[in-house]
């Protein structure tokens, strides 16, 4: 009966080491067959719900630093006459790890191509505009990359300003203001510099505009047929090996899934 329940408890703790250690080698010899198909380094940026441990307890992800130092990373161990594939789906995160990553991948002097199979919102909008060729499926999405002071979007907070006369402004929000100012001049900025690569100075700037000044609130889905209209070349020829890989991030298991259906073979 010892015997038994040592049994069960290896089993208990061996079964989902094994089951992540499969999925790994699964991505990594997909990710293998992509760089041998297209001749590129690809490098996977794909924030989705996981768990933490074995208590299955949901952990949202975002970018931040650590995202930033493993994609600068493997950006420089690339060579310089290599392409680079970055495969995103994202709703964002932190400024500064966003415009680390999409400043390493304008100075690579290889072509870059950013994958967006679903969603590359806010920052991950910053980081597929820094790329040479954009591609997503058709219902894929972007999003403004508006800054947020707090939680707040920075333009609506500016706006505060012109609605109400100072007078009857507490110091705090005059603080946030003049936080906010210097937010949306510095996104906007930073997207006109690596927007200039890809299209006109002047409609860089005006495209940076639209898209950092808050003119959509921060979660508008921007559709491939909308970045076209602003400018924006933009390929829907994704490869069946994205689709591929993405099967391979499931959401946590333990739970019942809010979306069923019976598969078939994808054409």
């Amino acid at each position: 009966m010892s015997l038994f329940w040592v049994f069960l408890v290896i089993y208990a703790l061996f079964l989902p080491w094994w089951a992540r250690k499969r999925l790994d080698l699964q991505r990594l010899s997909l990710m293998r067959r992509l760089e041998r198909k297209r001749g590129s380094r690809v490098i996977t940026l794909i924030h989705r719900q996981e768990a933490i441990s074995f208590l299955g307890l949901p952990l949202a992800r975002y970018i931040d630093v650590d995202d930033s130092e493993e994609v600068l990373r493997a950006i420089r161990s690339t060579p310089p006459d290599t392409p680079i594939d970055i495969i995103l789906h994202t709703p964002g995160g932190l400024v500064l790890a966003a415009e680390q990553i999409a400043l390493a991948l304008c100075r690579h002097p290889g072509k870059v191509t950013v994958f967006v199979p679903h969603y590359a919102m806010s920052g991950g909008t910053m980081i597929a505009l820094a790329a040479d060729e954009i591609v997503m499926d058709p219902h894929a999405v972007l999003g403004p990359v508006d800054p947020q002071v707090g939680q707040y979007p920075a333009a609506s907070i500016v706006k505060v300003l012109e609605q109400k006369p100072l007078s009857e402004v507490d110091d705090t929000t005059l603080i946030l203001a003049d936080v906010a100012r210097k937010a949306l001049a510095q996104v906007k900025a930073f997207l006109g510099e690596i927007l200039e690569g890809r299209m006109d100075p002047a409609k860089a700037e005006e495209l940076a505009d639209i898209l950092s000044s808050g003119h959509w609130t921060h979660d508008y889905p921007i559709t491939v047929d909308r970045l076209r209209k602003l400018g924006l070349e933009t390929s829907t020829d994704m490869p069946p090996e994205i689709y591929a890989l993405m099967d391979l991030y499931p959401q946590p298991a333990g739970r019942r899934p809010s979306v069923e259906y019976v598969p078939s073979s994808r054409s």
